[in-house]
């Protein structure tokens, strides 16, 4: 029986071309069979017959993806905030002056603040953090949108012209996410992120949807999702413990913040969930864990001193809380962060 054909063009002249030019820029063994696929992907567009339509967005896609890396490479070990909002002066002043004050506090916190560089909310906040400690995921627009003059010189002002590209990274680099009152942006924003943390695909990090002004805005829609999502059986009401209405600034930093108190980070491996903390638990802990969250453990929750091989020696001093995750229940595996963090 024939092995499976390797991820290769049809092409075995172009095939050894690409192996000789790995070669050539010498790129590392561990890295190559990535560079190998994304060569390959790129030429069997081609075999493919790819129109010129697909090509143009595919090309742009890439070009900001690897810009946007670039960008984010010196920054990558500073926690970031991710702040949604509306891009409209008509913001309430309650809501601007929350936006900037909420700015502040972060960077006064060792954190940078990431926004849509927009205007409104978003220019609020970028103003309380300053250029310097933040940066700006513009988006090309017939009208509305320029960069706000605090990031609008930056060199960490990176302009998209497509959403989801953009949008990946207002996720991909946060650390936490702030959401104040918006339009349809902020309501797409807020049940995408909800959502990508709801099936696993994005890494669980604090949600604070920050109440401001005078008239009650996350509360409403709170109600929404209560009175209809979780009582129509929609979404379990666990889901619902994702994200946190923060009453008060002083509220929202103190969710952003205190999330990091011992959890630190977690990665998956193999069929267990590994968290990375900041200092080690008492084995009584193991103990409450394991009866306050049997439901979504399948096993016993174990504890070492470092990383298990698979995670290639990340944070070396950090202690590992070993879980056998099932996998489905991420709302309540939030609670079991926030459980942890009391501790």
């Amino acid at each position: 029986m024939a092995e499976p054909r390797k991820y290769q063009l049809q092409n075995d002249d172009a095939n050894r071309l690409i192996a000789e030019l790995l070669d050539v820029t010498s790129v590392p063994a561990d890295r190559r069979g990535y560079y190998q696929q994304l060569l390959t992907t790129v030429l069997k567009l081609y075999e493919d017959g790819a129109d010129i339509g697909d090509l143009k967005v595919t090309n742009a896609a890439l070009k900001e993806l690897r810009y946007a890396y670039k960008v984010f490479a010196p920054y990558r070990d500073i926690r970031k905030v991710t702040v949604f909002g509306s891009a409209r002066a008509a913001s309430s002043p309650e809501s601007i002056e929350s936006a900037r004050l909420f700015g502040r506090r972060m960077t006064d916190e060792g954190w940078m603040v990431v926004t849509g560089a927009g205007a409104g909310i978003m220019g609020a906040a970028q103003e309380g953090a300053g250029g310097e400690k933040s940066f700006g995921l513009n988006i090309r627009l017939p009208f509305e949108q320029e960069a706000n003059p605090w990031i609008a010189s930056d060199p960490k002002l990176i302009t998209f012209k497509y959403f989801f590209t953009r949008k990946l990274f207002l996720v991909k680099a946060a650390h936490a996410v702030a959401m104040f009152p918006g339009g349809y942006g902020t309501m797409d924003e807020t049940f995408e992120l909800l959502t990508l943390m709801q099936t696993g695909k994005s890494a669980i990090v604090p949600v604070v949807l920050v109440e401001v002004g005078p008239k009650p805005y996350w509360r409403i829609w709170h109600r929404w999702i209560a009175g209809t999502l979780v009582e129509r059986g929609l979404i379990d009401n666990a889901d619902t413990s994702l994200f946190h209405i923060a009453d008060s600034i002083d509220d929202a930093v103190r969710e952003v913040t205190t999330f990091y108190r011992v959890y630190h980070s977690s990665r998956i491996v193999g069929e267990n969930l590994v968290f990375r903390l900041t200092r080690p638990l008492e084995p009584a802990n193991l103990g409450e864990i394991q009866q306050k969250f049997d439901d979504i453990l399948q096993g016993p929750a174990t504890q070492q001193p470092g990383p298990v091989p698979q995670e290639f020696n990340e944070f070396p001093r950090l202690p590992r809380l070993i879980l056998p995750f099932d996998h489905r229940s991420y709302g309540r595996l939030r609670e079991l962060i926030d459980f942890v963090n009391q501790l």
